[in-house]
């Protein structure tokens, strides 16, 4: 933590099965690390966090510890947080760093040896936390963990099942606004966690770094996985992890318009293997000037100007992605082929 962070409700969640019957702060004879450390983003979200950390009280295990980073809101959360929820860390940033910043600051201060991200606008099923925590268990390979995430008003229908990359250059949720009829029950090898309720393994963080800030808000996870993934980690979808998201609840419209258009392109500079590249940069290009073209006929809404905006802004900031990539693309361990197996045809 840094000097403009400071800390309110330093106390350890001890018993998750009862309520704050339990919790007591830490001691100086106290050094067991916990198995698990959920961290949670904040950025003005005090209606949305009572249902999120009661759902944390009710799991079915209790070896985890809970931070949360508050984005240095304006409204009740920090009141919140010391009233009712004293078992949960609590790190207030003077700044909004954005979702990979304030991500960044939860994971430093954990001491799990899983370290999972979840959206505080959401509701986890009690056995959520033992599945994450069993498919790591059967899978030492696995560097990534993904959750079952449906939408909160409809408890029948996607969100996601795991995140894809596609070969043209797009990211996206698998499964997404499908009903769930037990298609993706199956336990798999997907391409990456959504940000959103993501579990990764700690020495596959010690590795490959942490998220990218210069990402802010969207695809930071995409490209924690490119990462991964290249570095011969694999993401495995648990599909008895189950959350239920408020979809866009904190997010969307014409920010979320420009972040993904700049962060498109920052994927794609940073990324993507020049071996594939040499094969798919035509449906790369195309897809890219289809997106254009398309915000440009609509270019009287305001989120079809703010993705123009983020293309330009992606172009600019090519320079630094591309600087970045030389590390990433050197630590590469993997084949075109692997790669291809979890890559998804446009």
């Amino acid at each position: 933590m840094n000097n403009s962070d400071l800390e309110i409700g330093n106390w350890k969640l001890e018993v998750g099965r009862t309520p704050g019957l339990h919790a007591k702060p830490p001691t100086s004879t106290q050094s067991v690390q916990p198995l698990t450390s959920i961290v949670l983003v904040n950025w003005n979200g005090a209606r949305h966090l009572p249902v999120c950390l009661n759902s944390l009280r009710a799991q079915t295990v209790s070896d985890f510890e809970i931070i949360l980073v508050d984005n240095h809101s304006h409204d009740e959360s920090l009141g919140l947080m010391a009233r009712d929820y004293a078992e949960v860390k609590v790190i207030a940033l003077q700044e909004n760093r954005g979702f990979a910043g304030g991500s960044n600051a939860g994971i430093r201060a954990a001491r799990g040896s899983i370290i999972v991200l979840l959206n505080n606008d959401t509701e986890a099923d009690p056995h959520w936390l033992e599945s994450i925590v069993a498919a790591f268990e059967r899978h030492p390979e696995a560097g990534l963990v993904a959750s079952k995430m449906k939408l909160f008003d409809r408890r029948d229908t996607f969100h996601t099942a795991g995140d894809t990359y596609r070969l043209d250059g797009l990211p996206g949720n698998r499964g997404v606004w499908e009903v769930d009829r037990g298609q993706y029950d199956r336990e798999e090898y997907v391409f990456s966690a959504c940000g959103g309720t993501a579990a990764y393994r700690r020495s596959a963080l010690d590795q490959i770094g942490l998220l990218d800030e210069d990402f802010f808000f969207s695809c930071e996870d995409v490209d924690l996985a490119w990462r991964a993934q290249l570095a011969g980690w694999k993401c495995v979808y648990a599909p008895s992890a189950v959350v239920y998201h408020k979809l866009s609840a904190t997010g969307g419209g014409s920010t979320a318009s420009f972040y993904d258009g700049r962060n498109f392109i920052y994927l794609i500079a940073k990324d993507y293997p020049s071996s594939l590249w040499k094969r798919y940069r035509g449906l790369i290009i195309r897809k890219q000037g289809s997106l254009f073209i398309e915000a440009l006929r609509a270019w009287r809404g305001v989120a079809a100007r703010a993705r123009m905006r983020g293309m330009l802004a992606g172009f600019i900031g090519l320079p630094r992605m591309l600087r970045k990539r030389r590390t990433i693309q050197a630590s590469r361990v993997v084949s075109d082929e692997y790669l291809l197996s979890v890559l998804q045809q446009p």
